[in-house]
């Protein structure tokens, strides 16, 4: 069992011990994706998911929520939108600390001249490099709009 999936576990343990039952559905759900992303990587040949493939399953999850997050606010459904906030903290427990700006952007340079990108047609290189350097531990989608700032600059 990889680290990931025992942390849930544990704390889906301790949720149920104190009563915590909008934490445990959370974390039975974010348990249930992991398991279907499981049985989808089985059905290409590939055995369970790393912890690396797990953060990126999690980072999926939060963006969803953050989309709905933001449709739920737009038709006025305050008492939704807090549902998938709470959803969001919880899911986020599970994810590394995120880079901070300056931090992201020092690693989107280091990339752009490792790689010696010039145009947006070297998007994939620099991407690749910086998933090479950093895996799951970067948010590719902030990654993503500071690479094409870097390369149309």
């Amino acid at each position: 069992m990889t680290d990931i999936r025992a942390r849930i576990a544990d704390e889906t343990k301790t949720a149920m011990k104190a009563g915590q039952k909008e934490r445990v559905m959370t974390l039975r759900m974010i348990g249930a994706k992991i398991k279907d992303a499981d049985i989808a990587a089985r059905g290409q040949g590939k055995d369970a998911l790393a912890d690396d493939d797990i953060t990126s399953t999690l980072r999926g999850m939060v963006k969803s929520r953050q989309e709905s997050v933001k449709l739920y606010r737009d038709g006025d459904r305050e008492e939704l939108a807090a549902k998938e906030e709470a959803e969001i903290e919880v899911i986020r427990e599970f994810l590394p600390p995120e880079m901070d700006e300056a931090a992201l952007e020092a690693a989107v340079k280091a990339a752009v001249s490792e790689t010696g990108a010039a145009t947006m047609k070297d998007m994939g290189k620099v991407m690749g490099a910086l998933k090479t350097k950093f895996g799951a531990s970067l948010d590719l989608g902030r990654a993503n709009g500071l690479v094409k700032a870097a390369l149309s600059a």
